[in-house]
């Protein structure tokens, strides 16, 4: 392999993220060169070991201006986001950073602006969109096999337990529908259908951080629907789920994980949409490794994902104003 197409990738953060995003590419033939930056060198220099890689670094700003690097992963909590990003583009790097990718849409516009001087490119580390058995959802219900959509239902229940950064909101930005239902949010909006509007509701007590949410969904095309999210609900074995899309000749049920669908329409079907990038993590980062060799926009776009955060404060924007009407009315 000629050495123009190798990437120099440079994690800003060794935490759970690069574990597993490190895992992934080192199945990547060669194409990514890994390189790891903390803040503690002794985490660096141990990520680095563990995972083969290339380098290690004291500091993420010693990663952002070495130049060895071509790109960064900004893993760090989401507070840190911007900041990374916006100094990374500035040192002439191409930036993926990690869901929730900043804390609020207008952070999005400094981004763009430093792009555009930058000429570099940023990719939102979106996996779902980039999952086996979201693509073929969107198959199926282009296929018209169960006619117009009524109705989706999905489940993404279970219990989590926090104990790291994600419980403080001062880092983490916001709650599990922030953190985590961020990624539903994106696969709600993904089936081929035009996400309309959204409405939240949170149960029980609303001090603190969310733990559940249900966000009600209305599609441009006519399809209602409702995302069940939540960090403290126990499912079959600590994760198994089915959710369901009914139309009007029938209807496909899915494990949420993408383990398997059932299709009852104009045709039967069982179908395993994949195992072997079943979150998805294989996709897009082939996707984003292209994209930036080739210098042509990744499939997953910065608008999209700008979509995404911008449905999720729409969801806290309605929750706040129905806590207070009803303090209001009381």
């Amino acid at each position: 392999m000629s050495q123009e197409k190798v990437l120099n990738l440079a994690f800003l953060g060794c935490g759970f993220a690069t574990h597993l995003h490190s895992k992934t590419l080192s199945g990547f033939g060669g194409r990514v060169h890994c390189h790891y930056a903390s803040r503690d060198i002794a985490k660096a220099e141990s990520y680095n070991i563990k995972y083969k890689g290339d380098g290690a670094f004291a500091s993420y700003e010693a990663a952002i201006q070495s130049d060895r690097i071509d790109a960064v992963l900004v893993a760090t909590p989401p507070v840190q986001h911007l900041g990374l990003t916006l100094s990374a583009l500035r040192a002439g790097k191409h930036v993926i950073v990690e869901k929730p990718p900043f804390l609020t849409t207008r952070d999005f516009d400094r981004v763009i602006n430093e792009q555009k001087k930058s000429g570099k490119q940023v990719f939102v580390a979106e996996n779902y969109f980039y999952k086996p058995l979201l693509r073929q959802l969107r198959q199926l219900i282009q296929s018209g096999i169960i006619g117009d959509i009524l109705f989706v239902n999905a489940n993404a229940l279970k219990e989590q337990k926090i104990t790291d950064w994600r419980d403080n909101a001062e880092l983490s930005g916001g709650g599990a529908l922030f953190e985590g239902g961020i990624h539903w949010v994106n696969f709600v909006a993904n089936l081929g259908l035009t996400l309309d509007s959204v409405h939240g509701f949170r149960p029980g007590s609303h001090a603190g951080m969310d733990r559940s949410m249900l966000v009600g969904l209305r599609y441009a095309e006519g399809a209602v629907g409702t995302l069940f999210y939540s960090w403290e609900t126990p499912s079959l074995f600590k994760g198994l789920r089915m959710s369901k899309i009914y139309g009007r000749k029938g209807s496909i049920t899915f494990e949420s994980n993408g383990i398997f669908m059932i299709v009852r329409g104009t045709k039967k079907r069982f179908i395993l949409p994949g195992f072997k990038d079943i979150a998805g993590y294989k996709g897009m980062f082939s996707d984003f490794i292209t994209a930036m060799q080739e210098g042509r926009p990744a499939v997953f776009t910065l608008e999209m994902a700008r979509n995404d955060l911008q449905t999720i404060e729409q969801v806290y924007a309605s929750v706040k104003s129905a806590t207070k009407e009803k303090k209001t009315s009381n």
